[in-house]
């Protein structure tokens, strides 16, 4: 790169990322996956040289925030120049691959720098570093479920003698209880040889460039300025430089990290001329203690090193003088990842004078004009001082997700008193979240001087507090009344530290807070996780070179480490490719007026504009349409696409073209508005047993509820992508994509083209995660993609940024569950009447059968004589909902266990005895007539609730609940009995064609797709031991038949290879002894055919609707899985301490991938049913559109115990799709917590808990004084209290309850008697 002085920008690259497919570098390890900085697909190594220290300073950052100006003179490392397989692979690729931490790989590049910056810094890291590398330093995985990447980090930790499980100092496989080990016989735990593992050489990592050294410490610096299309990037040499700049360009902004300013250039639509980079400026980047007691903090350090300085600072100095700094050390803990604290300066603003002192008070928090800065003005440093003994400083928070995820809401509190006393002499407190800027509760401190820090005190201020900082009911990210309930729940929390803190000072004169309230003082901590993984041995006397049972390392693991397995967008630049935008309705439900692109056809670069008028065959097909013509039917709706030479170029075009829109009406959202406008996209489906009516007139009681269970992003790391490629002769076209079903696409895109399908060709070798996500989809996106290349004639990559596929492909279908329940007062249930509604959206897609496998599977493990269960998929004004892992059974079920818990509850008697007594027992027959043995079943409920020690953990969380009041833990154990397959016949079907090549390799081609779940890779182990007898011995390969497509559910080809081994068995017979080779080369001599094929015309499955019977699915996958939480009622937040799951799995081909796949759907569900939150506004908005706003699992979700055995027993097919459910058990566990909270609280014993049980809905079920206190003052104001804008919901989560007004009252006074806390009534 060339400045304007003619200065070259000097970066040292280990390998890179080009975006836009630069024909001069062609290094595609590092993946694009959000664009914003939130997922860590990106992370690179940048290392930089201090002058000063003398050190060289490694650390990670995402790359898709980093402006490449910004690094003059630093060393860039990608995942490439850690390792490769055409060198030599590192040591962390090699073990995150042999542990089993890659599925689908799109991820795992990221994963590698993470950790391998860690080592570079720590080479001998503690496990605790591990997990803050990969939980707290935001790399997402939605595959795996972490544990085996956390482990793969583990091995470079200082090996122990023992795994110390939960600090005790003894082996988990030495328990004495015997509760997971004892008693199993033939059992493996291991899945990994650590003996394989090549030793770290610290020793040999690449060196810092010699040349950037003398750069740094060369004393002439010069300001340096980068010219490009549009802006000017500025570097200043000095601060007298930054400051001539400022007075120059005042309304420039200053770029340290772009951590900021990055995400909204590219998603909010920013612009700026010019840009001043003052980062690197030597009187910028110092820590510094002063003689008069303050802390010196430059604004150039970022975060991590303000981290660090402090940590440094609290380690020398008294604890007396640190309670500031410990408060921000808590609090940068939780702030963002480690990527983006070490890009982020230290203060999060950017302007003040460089002579002057302004103190960081309320009007400059809040950005009073009087306390503003001018615009030639800059920070220059921080000061912080030191605390006193009787002051004390706390800073609280809370946020959808433990770890990275922007605040609910947060405070900084801060109170002095007269030495000696509980008098108030200063308070400050100050609130996050609660409107655009930080918000000061003035009025309420100066109220509170002079006042005694009791009981009394507390309830004046919680009272004035919420009187003086108002959320109005239709502010910004809604959940107005549990954040207000937030600001009087924080505060709590802050006075009884401060009582702690006083009691600590002097006991005899402040007496300490209820033992019972002790819990409420600190979060949950983060711990490293642990735990066993229990498999079948294979058989002895197997032979050792039969891979079958073995836990094979998945086939392309290494290449995912190495970033050298070719996705989509890795795929090299073709001649004159087109990059594709696509533009999207802003209306639910509008008639198109006209849609003007002149403006963007005029931008340079721009090829053509794609709308409805191209589409040369069916734009409306199956009922799913391509492009919009004439209305749109859903925001996010495809209207047109860009076509243009750069991706930069076609999106700013696509921001161009101008749509004119008519409103129509009805504006249908969600599944109450469809109700009302009877507006659903298909018949009902139905299925009933018994006589329901007649049975509900003998029963000893009825219960009526709803359950509302919310919608999933899909969240796969790997957008949708398409690259799609016409041909000169012949109108063929060839489609690269990643898909899970070739064969619609081709036929979705032959109707488009109105082509025969053998013109089109799918090719699909792997996908960055789908989840079923990528089932429907790509038909309609490959449908556009060619339409647009079938238009210009020229190739199209088309790659989906991440909110624009959140927007477009939809996710999960949400479910309103209705339910009445007949049973008797001993748990026995004799009736149940079930309605199922989904949110289908606007098209039909896969809804159909998503409600058909709701219903069909809506009894879970029970048998109930009288049941009646119809479904049925709204249409709504939204994008259509699609297949997602369980296909509907996540969501159904949950209804299931609801009414379970519900009539437990009823009937006084624990769930998990309810469950057992209404569980099928023997061979019977399900609600639709099918004959299945529910022994399975019972073996895995019963060995779960043994070996996970249920009842004992039980009556210990039970003591616990009984010692706190405002944590609770609960335990819930949820049976599975899930069906496997389709109902329809010819969707089991499956082909594979295998052939042998003269040099003895072998070639597998077959209809599946590899997903990550590690389909190829168990197709080797079968045909390994059908066709060869070493499966590292000959190479072979799978890949996808480019021609003949199958969708399969099950893939067999052992009859092809049983063929071929028939035909060779002639000549082996000759020679025995002879070669693979030989034999091969023998064969070929006689003209025997080296190839077969073989073909399972599937399961034969049917369903007969009218009848409601039918033999639907060909067998099922039983399991059963034991949780344990601890919720915090005072903020909602929860922690799961353990999980226990026992999977029936037959014998499994591999047990690493079966294992995997429970795993990584289990977080997958645990995501589901507590913290991924879709929030539509009532127009029909998506507003979750990014890893900041829809929060899945870290690391730091996953269970501190982790136990997971696969069963033998049935097939192990489908295992992923299963585990899903299993999450509920989370859901559960937190419905029991939250239920001991309420019985402590004198509460109705029935509730009501939806899905997800966010921390919203789990502080706001959780009623206490301050809930009461919040809806009295919502009251008081006239204000509604509460509007969410939840999915398809803008009513409150929490329940209104029917109470007098005195009662209310009532709770304003209790905070006069801590010590003792009353129930409400």
């Amino acid at each position: 790169y060339k400045t304007q002085e003619n200065m070259l920008l000097v970066i040292s690259m280990q390998g890179g990322k080009c975006r836009n497919q630069s024909s001069l570098v062609r290094l595609t390890g590092t993946k694009y996956s959000c664009g914003g900085g939130g997922c860590g697909a990106c992370t690179v190594m940048v290392s930089r040289y201090n002058s000063t220290t003398k050190a060289i300073h490694h650390y990670p950052a995402t790359a898709c925030l980093v402006p490449i100006c910004s690094l003059y003179g630093a060393a860039v490392t990608t995942v490439e120049g850690v390792g490769s397989i055409k060198t030599r692979i590192h040591p962390v690729q090699e073990r995150l691959a042999k542990c089993h931490g890659t599925q689908c790989g799109f991820c795992s590049p990221g994963m590698v720098m993470s950790i391998y910056t860690l080592l570079r810094n720590h080479p001998e890291p503690a496990p605790e570093q591990i997990t803050k590398a990969l939980g707290v330093e935001r790399n997402l995985c939605h595959c795996t479920g972490y544990r085996p990447i956390v482990e793969s980090g583990k091995t470079f930790c200082v090996e122990s003698t023992v795994c110390e499980l939960k600090g005790s100092g003894k082996c988990c496989m030495d328990q004495e209880d015997g509760s997971l080990v004892n008693r199993w016989e033939k059992m493996c735990t291991k899945l990994y040889d650590e003996d394989e593992f090549q030793p770290l050489d610290p020793s040999q990592e690449p060196i810092f460039p010699p040349e950037l050294i003398r750069m740094a410490e060369d004393p002439n610096k010069r300001r340096l300025t980068f010219q490009g299309e549009r802006t000017t990037w500025i570097t200043p040499a000095t601060l007298n430089d930054l400051l001539e700049l400022k007075a120059n360009f005042p309304k420039a902004p200053l770029v340290m990290g772009n951590t900021e300013l990055g995400p909204s250039i590219k998603f909010k639509n920013e612009f700026h001329p010019v840009f001043i980079s003052p980062l690197g400026l030597p009187e910028l980047h110092f820590v510094n203690t002063t003689d008069d007691g303050k802390g010196d903090n430059r604004c150039g350090i970022q975060l991590a090193q303000l981290n660090d300085a402090l940590h440094f600072i609290v380690s020398e100095q008294p604890k007396e003088k640190t309670k500031t700094y410990r408060a921000l050390l808590k609090h940068l803990r939780t702030l963002a990842g480690a990527q983006i604290r070490n890009m982020a300066p230290a203060p999060s603003f950017h302007h003040t004078s460089h002579l002057s002192l302004i103190p960081l008070n309320g009007p400059f928090l809040e950005r009073s004009p009087e306390a503003d800065l001018k615009s030639e003005e800059i920070v220059s440093s921080v000061y912080i001082p030191y605390s006193t003994q009787w002051h004390f400083v706390f800073g609280l928070r809370m946020a959808q997700r433990q770890e990275n995820a922007f605040a609910i809401v947060n405070a900084g509190m801060s109170v002095k008193f007269e030495d000696g006393t509980n008098t108030i002499k200063k308070l400050q407190m100050f609130y996050g979240s609660v409107g655009p800027t930080t918000v000061s509760a003035s009025q309420t401190c100066k109220q509170l001087i002079g006042r005694q820090w009791d009981d009394q005190m507390l309830s004046d201020a919680c009272r004035w507090v919420l009187d003086e900082i108002y959320i109005p009911p239709a502010a910004e990210g809604g959940m107005v009344e549990y954040r207000r309930t937030l600001i009087i729940s924080l505060l709590f929390k802050f006075y009884l530290k401060v009582r702690r803190g006083l009691n600590q000072m002097d006991p005899q004169k402040f007496p300490d807070i209820p033992e019972k309230f002790m819990s409420a003082l600190e979060d949950f901590p983060i711990e490293t996780p642990q735990g066993i993984q229990m498999f079948q041995c294979v058989d002895p006397h197997q032979p050792p070179q039969d891979p079958v049972g073995h836990p094979v390392m998945h086939q392309s693991a290494i290449k995912h480490t190495t970033g050298e397995a070719v996705y989509i967008d890795d795929m090299p630049c073709i001649d004159q490719e087109l990059f594709l935008a696509p533009i999207t309705s802003t209306r639910a439900h509008a008639k198109i007026i006209s849609i003007d692109i002149s403006e963007a056809l005029a931008l340079p670069g721009v090829v053509d504009v794609i709308t409805a008028e191209d589409v040369p065959g069916d734009n409306n097909y199956q009922g799913e349409i391509f492009y919009a013509q004439n209305e749109v039917i859903c925001v996010g709706q495809i209207v047109g696409t860009v076509a243009a030479d750069t991706y930069a170029h076609a999106r700013e075009a696509a921001k161009k073209v101008k749509i004119a829109y008519e409103d129509i009406e009805p504006r249908i959202i969600t599944i109450e508005q469809a109700l009302k406008h009877n507006s659903f996209l298909f018949d009902e489906k139905k299925i009933e047993q018994g006589n329901v009516e007649q049975a509900f007139k003998y029963v000893d009681q009825i219960i009526e509820g709803e359950v509302h269970v919310e919608g999933q992003e899909h969240f796969y790391m790997e957008t949708s992508s398409i690259l799609a490629l016409p041909k000169e002769e012949d109108k063929e076209m060839v489609l690269h994509l990643g898909t899970q079903y070739p064969t619609r696409v081709q036929e979705y895109v032959a109707a488009a083209l109105n082509v025969p399908r053998n013109r089109i060709a799918c090719r699909m070798k792997r996908t960055g995660g789908a989840f079923g996500g990528k089932v429907a989809k790509p038909a309609v996106l490959g449908a556009v993609s060619a339409v647009a290349a079938n238009k210009t004639g020229r190739p199209i990559r088309f790659i989906l940024e991440r909110g624009d596929d959140m927007l477009i492909t939809a996710g999960r279908h949400p479910l309103l569950g209705k339910y009445k329940i007949g049973f008797m007062n001993n748990g026995v249930i004799k009736a149940a009447d079930v309605e199922y509604y989904v949110n289908g959206g606007c098209t039909p897609d896969e809804s159909e059968m998503v409600v058909e496998f709701i219903v069909l599977k809506s009894e879970n493990a029970y048998y109930i004589p009288n049941f009646r269960c119809r479904g049925r998929a709204c249409k709504t004004n939204l994008p259509s909902n699609t297949a997602f892992r369980g296909f509907g059974f996540p969501q159904g079920t949950v209804v299931v266990e609801a009414y379970i818990t519900a009539v437990a509850s009823q009937c006084n008697l624990p769930p998990e005895e309810v469950k057992e007594i209404n569980m099928y027992k023997r061979i019977s027959k399900t609600a639709f007539k099918q004959t299945f043995n529910p022994e399975p079943l019972r073996r895995c409920w019963k060995e779960c609730l043994e070996k996970s020690s249920f009842y004992t953990r039980k009556l210990a969380a039970e003591e616990f609940n009984k010692k706190n009041y405002w944590k609770k833990r609960g335990l819930a154990i949820v049976p599975m009995k899930f069906c496997i397959g389709i109902p329809t016949a010819y969707y089991n079907q499956a082909a594979t064609l295998v052939h042998i090549y003269l040099d003895g390799s072998v070639l597998v081609t077959h209809g599946g797709c590899e997903l990550g779940q590690g389909l190829y890779t168990k197709m080797i182990q079968v045909r390994s031991v059908s066709v060869f007898s070493n499966i590292e011995e000959y190479a072979c390969y799978i890949q996808l038949n480019n021609f003949f497509l199958r969708n399969a559910i099950t893939l067999n080809a052992q009859n092809a290879c049983q063929t071929l081994m028939a035909r060779l068995h002639p000549i082996i017979r000759k020679n025995p002894k002879g070669k693979w080779e030989d034999w091969i080369a023998k064969a070929f001599e006689k003209s025997i055919s080296l190839s077969a094929t073989g073909y399972f015309k599937g399961y034969q499955t049917n369903m007969d609707w009218e009848k409601g019977e039918g033999n639907a699915y060909p067998y099922y996958v039983y399991g059963a899985a034991c949780s344990e939480v601890e919720v915090n009622c005072l903020t909602g937040a929860h922690k799961l301490l353990r999980t226990d799951i026992f999977m029936d799995a037959a014998f499994s081909i591999n047990p690493a991938l079966d294992i995997g796949q429970v795993e990584g759907a289990f977080i997958q569900g645990m995501g589901f049913y507590t913290i991924e939150e879709l929030k539509y506004s009532p127009e029909g908005v998506l507003y979750s559109r990014s890893p900041d706003d829809y929060k899945i699992p870290t690391v730091t979700e996953i269970p501190e115990e982790f136990y997971v055995t696969l069963v033998r027993s049935q097939n192990p097919i489908g295992l992923g799709e299963a585990g899903m459910f299993l999450g509920s058990s989370v859901l559960f566990a937190i419905y029991d917590a939250v239920a001991a909270a309420r019985r402590e609280r004198g509460l109705a014993k029935t509730f009501v808990l939806s899905s997800p049980a966010t921390p919203e809905m789990i502080r706001m079920t959780c009623v206490d004084q301050f809930t009461d206190m919040e809806r009295l003052f919502s009251k008081e104001k006239g204000s509604p209290g509460h509007v969410s804008y939840s999915i398809f919901f803008c009513v409150s989560y929490s329940e209104r309850r029917q109470r007098e007004t005195e009662s209310v009252f009532k709770c304003l006074d209790s905070f006069n008697n801590l010590d003792c806390p009353e129930p409400n009534p």
